[in-house]
């Protein structure tokens, strides 16, 4: 039960009160027994609200892509959130998850250990469905998958594993892989069963299939780089990024190959519609720049420079003296 109450909650506590209905020294007291609370050893909480609240953030960006490659795939709108990021014992999740379900190893190198990707059968056959070309029309009895499903579901999930890669880019460098697929939990064994486990429950929806998607990483797992999940090496992680000298490097070689139209403005004058109207070859237009003052250089329309106009090889030429008064440094 939630330990934040509404504002209506909270008015009419005051009210209580404050009508002698509710004793304040009675809740001071029972304030004070509610302090101690019991601690089960087997369900430790290795990963804080901070680490969470990362977690949640990384696999919202794994959910949005996902989402993404699905809906091209099965050429259908897909559905996936997170709903949940919680931390529970080896044992509690296995015993949460069906007896028949799909289970997808994977190997997050240079972490050590193995995760799993637990999708529930409903959705998987939805998935199958589709991408054979079906009108998705369930619900599916549940049954282990044939060979030609599971060769099919690893070429559908199989690019998942490099949208994992790009979601916790921000946090380490990791090279997921799917290394085997089951569909019995009793036969899972990632770590020992008091362990804890990071589970992040993720609802999909297709037409009108509903189920889970669960991805259980072992705290073990995650343990080398606990100290990167926080929100403070993300906002420094992005930083990073962007003062890369190789990536620098790349985009100025890149911005420098970019054609730019130059043009040069060799003066200007005012001219009634009726003057226009009567221009005749030999006809001269008095301009108000003398012919030594500087040429305007416009650079893809914008005024960047002040040049010189001369010759050089025969060919008209300017010769650029200094920059444009009016010139910023984002022009």
């Amino acid at each position: 039960m939630s330990e934040v109450l509404s504002q209506s909650e909270i008015d009419a506590l005051l009210s209580a009160i404050h009508n002698g209905e509710i004793d304040a020294n009675e809740i001071r007291s029972d304030d004070r027994a509610s302090r101690v609370r019991s601690y089960d050893f087997r369900r430790a909480m290795r990963f804080s609200k901070d680490h969470l609240r990362a977690l949640r953030r990384i696999h919202e960006h794994f959910s949005r892509l996902l989402t993404t490659h699905l809906s091209g795939q099965l050429r259908t709108v897909i559905q996936i959130q997170v709903e949940s990021v919680d931390q529970v014992p080896y044992e509690e999740f296995i015993r949460s998850i069906p007896m028949l379900t799909v289970l997808q190893l994977m190997e997050m190198t240079p972490l050590e250990g193995r995760v799993v990707l637990e999708m529930n059968p409903q959705v998987v056959f939805a998935m199958l469905d589709r991408f054979m070309g079906g009108d998705n029309a369930g619900p599916y009895r549940e049954r282990e998958l044939t060979d030609i499903e599971t060769t099919l579901m690893r070429r559908l999930m199989t690019p998942a594993a490099d949208l994992i890669a790009e979601s916790w880019r921000g946090v380490a460098e990791v090279e997921p892989e799917f290394v085997g697929l089951e569909s019995n939990p009793q036969f899972l064994q990632l770590t020992t069963p008091n362990e804890t486990v990071l589970v992040i429950a993720m609802s999909v929806r297709i037409g009108d299939t509903t189920g889970l998607i669960n991805l259980c990483i072992p705290h073990t797992t995650v343990e080398p780089i606990m100290p990167t999940l926080n929100n403070r090496h993300f906002m420094d992680s992005g930083r990073r990024r962007q003062l890369e000298p190789e990536e620098d490097e790349m985009v100025k070689t890149h911005v420098l190959k970019v054609p730019v139209d130059v043009e040069v403005q060799l003066g200007s004058t005012e001219l009634t519609v009726n003057d226009v109207l009567n221009l005749e070859v030999g006809d001269t237009v008095l301009l108000r720049q003398s012919i030594r003052d500087p040429a305007l250089v416009f650079v893809d329309g914008t005024a960047a420079y002040w040049g010189s106009i001369g010759k050089r090889n025969r060919n008209y030429a300017i010769k650029i003296l200094r920059e444009w008064e009016g010139a910023s440094d984002s022009e």
